[in-house]
C-alpha cells in the first residue's frame, strides 16, 4: 500500500512540476521588469508594464494600482493621493482604482473577461489623466474635481484630453481597441454606447491623431 501511495505521489509531483516551473518563470520575469515607485497587482502587471513603458515621463512618479469595488460608471479611475495633494508637484503620488467587476446594463465585466490589448488601452487612458494632473496646482485639481462631477462638457474635455495623451504616447491602437470593445459589444445598450461616443474620442478621431503624430515624426 505504501509503495502504491509513493508511486501516485511521484506521478502527482511530475504533473505539477511544469506548472511550478511556469509560475517561477513568471515571477522571475516580473522581477526582471521591476517598476520604480509603482505598486501593481499581479493580475495586471504585464499590461501595466506595457502601458507605463509608453510614458517615460512617469518613470519617477509614484503610482499605485488598487482594486476597488463599486466605482460608478467606470472601469478605472485615476486621481492624486489626497495626502500629497499640496506637496510639490514633482512629489505627488497617484492612485488608479480598478473595478475587479463592474456592471453596465446588467452585463458584468471583470479583469479576466477584458482582452489584454483593451486593458493596456484602459490603463494608458488613465495614465493620460495623470499626465494631465501633473502640471496642475492643488487648487486647480480641486476645481477640476468639482467641474468634473458637475459639468458634462468638462467631463468630455477631460476624457478626450486623456485619450489624446495616450494616443500621442504611442497607444493609439490600444485606445481604438478599447473603444471598439465597448461600441461593438452586443449586450450593451445603444444609450450607453452613445454616452461613450459623446464623451471620448471616436476611433476615426484617434486615427487622425495617429496619422498626425506619424507625420510629425517623419518630418522631424
Amino acid at each position: 500500500m505504501t509503495s502504491i501511495l509513493k508511486k501516485y505521489t511521484y506521478l502527482l509531483f511530475l504533473l505539477l512540476l511544469p506548472a511550478c516551473y511556469a509560475q517561477q518563470s513568471t515571477m522571475q520575469q516580473k522581477d526582471s521588469l521591476k517598476f520604480s515607485n509603482k505598486i501593481v497587482p499581479d493580475t495586471i502587471w504585464r499590461e501595466a508594464y506595457v502601458a507605463l513603458s509608453h510614458y517615460p515621463e512617469l518613470k519617477d512618479t509614484p503610482i499605485e494600482f488598487r482594486f476597488k469595488k463599486n466605482i460608478k460608471k467606470s472601469f478605472m479611475q485615476a486621481q492624486p493621493k489626497v495626502g500629497g495633494l499640496f506637496k510639490n508637484r514633482k512629489n505627488r503620488s497617484y492612485l488608479i482604482f480598478i473595478n475587479e467587476k463592474f456592471t453596465i446594463e446588467d452585463e458584468v465585466f471583470d479583469i479576466t473577461s477584458v482582452p489584454s490589448e483593451v486593458l493596456i488601452g484602459w490603463i494608458g487612458h488613465e495614465l493620460g489623466h495623470i499626465m494631465d494632473y501633473r502640471d496642475r496646482s492643488a487648487v486647480n485639481l480641486i476645481w477640476f474635481g468639482v467641474k468634473y462631477v458637475t459639468s458634462k462638457n468638462y467631463i468630455r474635455e477631460a476624457e478626450r484630453a486623456a485619450d489624446t495623451y495616450a494616443v500621442n504616447h504611442g497607444l493609439g491602437e490600444n485606445i481604438i481597441a478599447t473603444k471598439n470593445f465597448i461600441i461593438n459589444h452586443s449586450k450593451l445598450s445603444d444609450s450607453y454606447k452613445s454616452r461613450i461616443e459623446d464623451l471620448y474620442l471616436s476611433p476615426e478621431e484617434i486615427m487622425v491623431l495617429i496619422n498626425e503624430s506619424f507625420e510629425e515624426t517623419f518630418d522631424d
